[in-house]
């Protein structure tokens, strides 16, 4: 990776588990989610606006605009509704690990990218970490434990999150050549501010809306611009670098992520935690030195 992408990616990660560390704050992690992205689309709509005169994406731009949306709208569901059913710090290294199975593979056979053997090993070793840090107990207690722990919502919604992670990876990785960064990024975060309220609306009334306004507005707004910078600074490097060492690179965003719920928020932060983090780390030194 060039030094370029690697600034950008690790800038990404810092606000993605920023973001991510205010959702579970939130008194309800799914309106909140929606009315950060919502906030987002309303103070960037300027810039929307300019990038969509000056340079308007092609007809090919526009099909991964709607496929990049219909996945951020799962994704921004799924992942709200992981974090209210289950701890960060078990369904953030999940959801944002689990498309390091696929991604590399699905990145070597449909985009036609190579991956040298220092970065292979660097993947592994990240997933060998996320391993670690989200399935630690489960492993150890065997088919049981793992069994248990697949029962819950919240583990479930995380991987499924994982899955769209996944498929939303390659999709942008083509899409940005064809749409501006800032302006892609900008019609992503509107799956959740237009899509999100067609299922908000059935689970909660009115009143749940406002007061979570009353309560978060500061926070509100400053995850959604949080929300934006995120996946913008990725989409930047994915102009310049492999989506198969961009995507698992990210994940250095697990280690803040966990240690952001276990200082923060009081979560459980045992020595397999730890082990997997140590793996993420070294994981993502290999993939940034290598060729």
């Amino acid at each position: 990776m060039t030094g370029a992408a690697i600034l950008l990616v690790v800038l990404s990660a810092f606000a993605h588990s920023g973001w991510n560390f205010l959702t579970k704050r939130a008194r309800n992690p799914e309106i909140f989610t929606w009315s950060a992205a919502l906030s987002a689309n309303v103070i960037l709509l300027p810039v929307a606006v300019y990038l969509l005169v000056t340079s308007p994406p092609d007809p090919i731009g526009w099909a991964f605009i709607a496929g990049t949306w219909s996945l951020h709208l799962a994704y921004f569901t799924t992942l709200s509704r992981a974090y209210r059913d289950t701890d960060l710090s078990l369904a953030y290294p999940l959801a944002r690990g689990t498309g390091l199975l696929l991604i590399p593979v699905l990145a070597v056979f449909l985009l036609g990218e190579e991956m040298s053997p220092p970065a292979a090993v660097g993947v592994a070793l990240i997933v060998t970490g996320i391993f670690a840090v989200s399935y630690g107990n489960a492993l150890s207690g065997g088919l049981p434990g793992i069994s248990a722990l697949l029962r819950k919502s919240g583990i479930r919604y995380a991987l499924a999150t994982g899955v769209i992670i996944t498929a939303y990876s390659i999709v942008d990785k083509r899409g940005v050549a064809h749409v501006s960064p800032l302006l892609y990024m900008y019609f992503l975060t509107s799956a959740a501010s237009v899509g999100m309220p067609l299922f908000l609306r059935r689970a909660f009334p009115p009143a749940d809306f406002i007061a979570e306004w009353r309560l978060n507005l500061r926070t509100i707004v400053l995850t959604g611009l949080l929300q934006f910078a995120s996946y913008a600074l990725v989409l930047t490097a994915l102009q310049v670098s492999r989506v198969s060492y961009v995507a698992p690179f990210r994940e250095i965003g697990i280690v803040i992520g966990v240690l952001m719920g276990a200082v923060l928020l009081d979560e459980p932060f045992k020595r397999g935690r730890i082990a997997g983090a140590t793996l993420i780390v070294v994981g993502a030194v290999a993939i940034a030195f290598a060729p």
